[in-house]
Formats: structure tokens, C-alpha cells, sequence
């Protein structure tokens, strides 16, 4: 296994299988038309090459960490950066893939706002040169992916839906339990796949009686928010609590699939007087933590970006090197039009139990855990 592989595994991801992933090459005797050194005998690409890095809309924590932590891993790496977001949305994400290829990016790493509005940009990156990493959200419909890394999304689903179950139980005493669903957006990749998860993992519950979703929305469709804005989910939640509790029914959980609709979920049954519900969350954002060990919020989930953001970096090192770059999924990605090889990490589910545990060597969580 290459060594910046093993420095990853250092970290503590599982093994994985090897994919080759090499876009060929961006004219590699010439310095790959952006601006740098000619590539080296054994390099696909020169070593201090353009990498674009396309991220979605600041929506969560997670994904303005990332932007700091792949701007200052890539310059340590010995690459030029460029790293953008799409506040805009996807018309403003196309553009900026079509200027990174301009600029002659040699990989391009594509966090999409959606997932299926880019394919004639990645196959133009490919057409090229150029090799295309989705990160974190699948690109969709297209050939032109090299490989999928990510947090296992389905995985983050069925923790999210245990965590419900467990935090029922623990706060609610014995059921049935009336519970509201929440998913992301329609437009997300991996929405559908924690929706999924989670009901692989409350379906049984609620078919049993277990769980009773009051309002009847139980499909993908009838729950999802639209741009992962937690204004759609507390105007939705507000509407719900209205319309179907009230005269001695009370909510006692929601499945979240985040931490920031998590806390607008519980702004809405706040201002309604209600009692706190069990609430599922996502990403171990500050104020959702706090909430957690306040006894708020009831579960989140950990996906360190720092591990994110390293395996895929040290996926760009393996393909200037023209080596092969891991993955430990090749069965269950199917965009549509190819099964994209994937690297999963795995998530951690975070309870008040567990958070210090969890947490311990996070400079900005730990703290939040102690006393």
C-alpha cells in the first residue's frame, strides 16, 4: 500500500481495496498548461499543480472547515489551491468547475450542490485531463467520476434512526411514541441515502405501532427541505404541530438529519409550548453539541472533515504519482449511469453518554464536553 495511504490509515481508516483512478495526465511535459513545473519522470501531474476544489453553499460548519482545511493541506502538499463555494447555487458551481478546468486544474474535487446538475463540467474536466473526486455528496448521471469519498451515508441513516429508538425509550419511558420526520434536501445525493438509513431502522417501528407519525408524512418527498434551510424546516415543523398535536397529543421525537434543522425542529416546538422531543442530529456543530450536553438536542453524528479532507488529499498525492488511489466500496454507488468506486469512512453516533469519549483530541468540541 503507497505510503500516503499509510499515513491515512494511521489515522484509523479501514483497509481498502486500490482503483486507479489517473486522469492520464494534463501534458505532463509541459507543466499541464497551469502555470507550474513540468511533471517529473513517474508523476501524471507536476507536483506543485492546480487543484480545484468546488464546495456546495456554507450551509453547515463542516463544510467551512473544510474549506480552511483543504486550502492549508494542498499548500502543504506542495499544490496551488483553488477552492471555491456556490453560495449561488449549481448555475454558479458549473461556472466555477468550467474556470478551475480553464486555469488548468489537474484534479478537481466536486462537494456539488447537486449532484446531478454537473455533468457536462466533469466530463469536460475529463475530456482535459483532469480527474474528478466527488467529495462527501456523489456526482450523479455521469461517467466522468473517478471516485466517490465520503462518510458511509446509509450507515449515518441507521445510527440516526438507533439513536431515535434509543432516546425514546431513555426519555419517553415505555411507548408508543408519536414521532415527525425531517430529511435534507431533494437535491443532495446523500439525502435520500440517511433517509433511507434511518427508516431501514424506524419502518419495522412504525409499521408494529411503535411509532405513530401523526401528520402522515412519511415519504422522502413529503419531508425533505428544500436547500437544507432551517427556515423550511421550522415554517414545516410550525405548520405540523398546529395542524396534528395540541388537545393532550404531544410530539416525542423527530428524526432530524442534521444538527441545524435539528435546532429549528426544536426553536418550532419551543415556541409552541411543547415538551422537548427527541431529536436526531448531524455533523457536531458548537451549538448543537452544547445543546446535546444541556440535555436538548438528544444524538448528533461525528464526521471528522479532518479525516475527509486527509483521504482525499492523499488521493490527489496518489494520482500525481500516477498510483493508485484507495477504495473499499465498488458495489453500492450507483449513479445512474456507472457504479463509482467509493472510500467510506465511518461515522460515530454522539449521545451526553459519549461526547467526551468522542470528542477527545477535537480542540473545539472537547472543551464543550467537560464539567
Amino acid at each position: 500500500m503507497k505510503s500516503n495511504v499509510t499515513r491515512f490509515l494511521a489515522l484509523g481508516a479501514i483497509s481498502a481495496l486500490a482503483l486507479t483512478a489517473c486522469g492520464g495526465g494534463r501534458d505532463a511535459d509541459t507543466g499541464g498548461g497551469n502555470g507550474g513545473s513540468p511533471a517529473a519522470d513517474g508523476e501524471c501531474f507536476p507536483a506543485d499543480a492546480t487543484i480545484g476544489v468546488a464546495l456546495p453553499q456554507k450551509t453547515s460548519e463542516n463544510w467551512v472547515l473544510a474549506e480552511q482545511l483543504f486550502n492549508d493541506g494542498l499548500t502543504e502538499a506542495g499544490f496551488d489551491p483553488l477552492v471555491q463555494f456556490a453560495n449561488g447555487g449549481a448555475t454558479e458551481q458549473q461556472n466555477q468547475i468550467d474556470s478551475m478546468i480553464e486555469q488548468g486544474a489537474s484534479v478537481i474535487v466536486v462537494g456539488a450542490v447537486d449532484g446531478s446538475q454537473l455533468g457536462s463540467q466533469v466530463q469536460a474536466a475529463k475530456d482535459s485531463g483532469a480527474s474528478v473526486i466527488a467529495y462527501d455528496r456523489n456526482l450523479l448521471n455521469t461517467e466522468a467520476v473517478d471516485a466517490y469519498i465520503a462518510f458511509d451515508n446509509f450507515k449515518v441513516g441507521e445510527l440516526q434512526g438507533q439513536a431515535l429508538l434509543e432516546g425514546l425509550a431513555e426519555r419517553k419511558g415505555e411507548g408508543p411514541y408519536n414521532i415527525e420526520l425531517i430529511a435534507g434536501s431533494s437535491d443532495d445525493a446523500n439525502s435520500t441515502p440517511f433517509f433511507e438509513g434511518a427508516m431501514s431502522v424506524l419502518q419495522p417501528k412504525i409499521d408494529d405501532g411503535t411509532l405513530t407519525v401523526v401528520s402522515g408524512q412519511t415519504t422522502f418527498q413529503q419531508v425533505a427541505t428544500q436547500g437544507w434551510k432551517p427556515e423550511n424546516a421550522q415554517r414545516r415543523m410550525d405548520t405540523i404541530l398546529s395542524g396534528s398535536y395540541g388537545g393532550g397529543t404531544e410530539l416525542d421525537g423527530v428524526l432530524s438529519p442534521n444538527d441545524t434543522l435539528a435546532r429549528a425542529a426544536l426553536t418550532s416546538v419551543q415556541q409552541a409550548g411543547g415538551e422537548t422531543p427527541v431529536i436526531t442530529g448531524q455533523d457536531s456543530e458548537v451549538e448543537s453539541v452544547k445543546s446535546i450536553m444541556e440535555g436538548e438536542q438528544y444524538s448528533t453524528i461525528y464526521k471528522d472533515t479532518r479525516e475527509l479532507v486527509a483521504q482525499t488529499i492523499a488521493s490527489v498525492q496518489d494520482l500525481q504519482m500516477c498510483e493508485d488511489i484507495p477504495v473499499n466500496n465498488t458495489t453500492d454507488y450507483d449513479n445512474g449511469v456507472k457504479v463509482v468506486p467509493a472510500f467510506l469512512l465511518e461515522p460515530k453516533i454522539v449521545t451526553e453518554a459519549n461526547a467526551a469519549e468522542v470528542y477527545a483530541g477535537d480542540a473545539t468540541l472537547e472543551p464543550l464536553t467537560q464539567g
